[in-house]
């Protein structure tokens, strides 16, 4: 079957369900071999009568999209695209239905497809695999694979070293507006030798319960007897919602000439500007005009007090005493004032463990504030100088762990589970702990602000922790039900009541979802700078994220030097970021504090900082227009800022360059 519309055309084989694309003298197809598939199980009851007792069994079985008893498929043609409907109906005697619809916009040429749920009696889909991977095994290091594993990766096919989601090599199984997706986007890009790029983009338009999937062996070759070439394989992944496919599942494909990682990301800019989502941190200023005054800071990360509690996978048996810590308010005022009799200039200081209860203890009660640190009034002083030397403030603040010592705890609260129960672990230092439904957050964060604002402590910033890095929940409980996508409109909401008091907004990472209300974050890393230096690395770093969205959030950056490795401090200036000052991890070897031995720590650098900081007051409201590779040396960078601004990051001779 072939469909043609606005310059693409779509050709479909209806035996192999294999997709072909043809648009500006190239194609793409999907790979052979491969065939949608969705995961699931049997539910036991079809219609008043139960299946067979073999398919009734509580074990997981795939169908390919063949195995349908009955399909159909047809082309359909509307005011604004033409394509292929499919139906597919009867999966091992159930009669799960949905259609499939692979149609070409009018307006713009993109292919879009569409995964539609007609029936889910009797089977209840935990997986679907579709659309199909691309065809893209040709051992060119030109051919590349990007992905939005935080800042961003790129895969040449010979890359070296293998890369697999299913091994745990993607954080959150690369799931779409998690740390494992920052963007709900991949793409591939055919270079060759001649300035005849090709590329294409695959943008999830429904990403809230869904991700991608890659594989990439060493070298691009497969490790079999016949070393065969595959290349990079990427797809789609969507599950269900609170058990239930339920809603339509898109990804729109749009098809790139003169294609490479930059276009790639400004394609992506482009979709989400035209949908309204692209917030730039000037229209932010607009209403909040303190953003300005984050521009060109130093952050200094610091903490009040740790408690450890024993169930915690974090606590010391050994060494009890070194399991709860505190710093005074007071003593935190004399190094702000230390810092800057050594010259800092203008800092942003985050402080965790600020409460009674201690760092990411006892959330969302999280008040008052530490008294054995000083109380109210010490910490109210610590603000105030702050703000007499021209510094900013902010606080650590959580509403997602919810800890079961909590003096407000009901479970009644908590995220339940489709099967009624609740999820629990000890990880954290507060131990025991399950998660709040965020569709109560807003009450907490209202409740806990509130309650701040009456102690006089003027914050300029609040980081809710979480929020920007892991994945939404969803809730079934009938008196709060949430879906995912809802869990994320709640935790806008969380953002949205700080920049409505004049509190700028802050949380982990970055995600797509949070930009409209995000300012500023706790970092936005390459993946790498996440594992040990010593990790093999999944691909060329390169700042999609940033190619985004860099003039709408701000992102500080470490700057430690790594022995033997690299100085962080050019991955700074090459994102036109932030600097960091002090960053003293909540826990050793977590969130990117590497281990002593294989790195040297930061120095704590002013003049290094003000290097980084100088920048950022350039160009930190500024897109940043273009990156390159300078003569095709991965190694050698260079980003292109609006304002003209021109920084060049030699990695090899760790050594920089800013015009």
């Amino acid at each position: 079957m072939e469909c043609t519309c606005a310059g693409t055309t779509v050709l479909f084989d209806e035996e192999t369900l294999r997709f072909t694309f043809r648009r500006d003298g190239t194609s793409w197809s999907w790979r052979d071999g491969f065939v949608p598939t969705i995961t699931g199980r049997f539910t036991g009851e079809i219609s008043n009568t139960t299946v067979d007792s073999d398919a009734a069994e509580p074990v997981e079985r795939t169908f390919a999209f063949t195995d349908a008893s009955d399909i159909t498929h047809n082309v359909r043609e509307t005011g604004t695209g033409v394509g292929v409907y499919s139906t597919y109906r009867g999966f091992g005697g159930a009669p799960l239905a949905f259609a499939t619809y692979a149609w070409v916009e009018r307006a713009s040429g993109d292919v879009i497809f569409e995964w539609i749920p007609l029936d889910e009696t009797g089977f209840r889909i935990t997986r679907l695999n579709w659309p199909g991977e691309m065809a893209f095994d040709e051992l060119d290091s030109n051919n590349v694979t990007l992905i939005t594993h935080q800042q961003g990766v790129l895969i040449p096919n010979t890359w070296p070293n293998a890369v697999s989601s299913a091994h745990g090599d993607i954080v959150f199984g690369g799931q779409f507006e998690t740390a494992g997706g920052y963007m709900p986007w991949y793409a591939q890009i055919r270079g060759g030798s001649d300035a005849q790029s090709h590329g294409y983009i695959a943008i999830c338009e429904t990403p809230w319960n869904s991700g991608y999937t890659i594989e990439h062996p060493a070298n691009g070759v497969a490790q079999s007897p016949t070393a065969q070439a595959v290349g990079t394989r990427i797809g789609m992944w969507f599950e269900p919602s609170l058990g239930r496919m339920d809603y339509r599942r898109v990804v729109r494909y749009q098809f790139l000439s003169h294609a490479d990682h930059t276009s790639a990301a400004k394609a992506y800019r482009a979709y989400v500007n035209e949908r309204g989502r692209l917030r730039t941190l000037a229209e932010k200023a607009a209403r909040n005009p303190s953003v300005r005054d984050l521009i060109g800071c130093s952050w200094v990360h610091v903490g009040i007090k740790t408690v450890v509690q024993p169930e915690s996978s974090f606590y010391d048996p050994n060494h009890p005493e070194q399991n709860n810590a505190l710093t005074t308010f007071a003593d935190r005022q004399r190094q702000i004032d230390m810092l800057h009799e050594l010259g800092a200039g203008k800092l942003y200081l985050h402080l965790d463990g600020w409460a009674q209860p201690g760092y990411d203890n006892g959330h969302p009660d999280y008040l008052p504030a530490c008294e054995e640190a000083g109380g109210w009034a010490g910490m109210k002083a610590l603000v105030d100088d702050c703000h007499a030397h021209g510094d900013l403030f902010g606080t650590h603040d959580q509403y997602r762990d919810y800890y079961f010592s909590a003096p407000t705890f009901d479970r009644n609260n908590a995220v339940q589970l489709t099967d009624g129960t609740n999820p629990e672990h000890s990880r954290w230092a507060g131990g025991h702990q399950t998660y709040l439904c965020a569709e109560l957050a807003p009450d907490y964060v209202r409740r806990n602000f509130g309650e701040i604002a009456t102690h006089g402590v003027q914050l300029d910033c609040a980081y809710l922790d979480v929020f920007t890095c892991n994945e939404g929940d969803e809730c079934a409980n009938p008196e709060h039900r949430m879906s995912r996508r809802d869990c994320y409109e709640r935790r806008g909401e969380c953002f949205e009541y700080l920049l409505s008091h004049g509190i700028l907004s802050s949380s982990e990472e970055v995600s797509d979802w949070a930009v409209p209300s995000l300012v500023f974050c706790h970092y936005a890393p390459y993946d790498f700078q996440m594992r040990s230096p010593d990790a093999p690395r999944q691909g060329v770093p390169v700042p999609l994220y940033n190619l985004v969205y860099h003039d709408c959030v701000i992102e500080p950056w470490m700057m430690d030097r790594v022995i033997g490795g690299d100085d962080y401090m050019l991955y700074a200036l090459i994102n036109g970021g932030a600097p960091y000052l002090i960053r003293d991890a909540a826990y050793v070897g977590m969130d990117g504090d590497m281990d002593a031995a294989k790195r040297a720590k930061a120095e704590n650098d002013i003049a290094r900082c003000a290097t980084v900081a100088a920048l950022h007051e350039r160009v930190g409201m500024s897109e940043l227009v273009r990156h390159d590779f300078v003569d095709g040396d991965p190694l050698v960078q260079r980003s292109t800022f609006a304002d003209g601004t021109v920084v060049t990051c030699d990695f090899r001779a760790q050594t920089y360059d800013i015009r």
